[in-house]
């Protein structure tokens, strides 16, 4: 394994978007009163911030509310079998400019769950803020690279 280095770090976060690009969707591990919860979300990395969207009403809001702590794992099929592992911090963000922001970030169409735009009220953006992110292939057992938050 190897430690990603500030001089690194940029290109690392390159290869961590190229990849995850690539793998469209990806489960988020929540942690509920009844225990861990994973379900399927497609996220959009800026950057170092990883965004997803998900229903107000979502079972994940309140997870995430009461504790915000998150686990998130993409997975690339065969020919690549890249892996992308993210633990961090998430945040419901409910600045309606940044969320208006973001919303054309997602590099999906939105509108299709939300039809009422950014506004929407059924509408709720996440933030993640990682705190390690590991990129490698084979599941982990090959050319793994791990960058770890100051």
């Amino acid at each position: 394994m190897s430690e990603i280095t500030d001089g690194d770090r940029a290109g690392f976060f390159a290869d961590v978007d190229e990849a995850s690009k690539k793998a469209i969707w990806c489960a988020v591990a929540t942690s509920s009163p009844n225990g861990p919860r994973v379900r399927m979300v497609h996220p959009t990395w800026e950057g170092e911030i990883l965004w997803f969207a998900t229903g107000t009403s979502s079972p994940k809001v309140r997870h995430l509310e009461a504790d915000p702590r998150v686990d998130i794992q993409f997975q690339v099929a065969p020919p690549d079998f890249v892996h992308v592992q993210v633990r961090g911090k998430a945040t419901i963000v409910t600045d309606a400019e940044e969320k208006k922001r973001v919303w054309d970030v997602i590099d999906y169409d939105l509108g299709q769950f939300w039809p009422g735009g950014a506004g929407d009220p059924e509408y709720t953006l996440v933030r993640v803020d990682p705190e390690r992110v590991e990129h490698s292939k084979m599941f982990g057992s090959m050319e793994q690279r791990v960058w770890r938050a100051s």
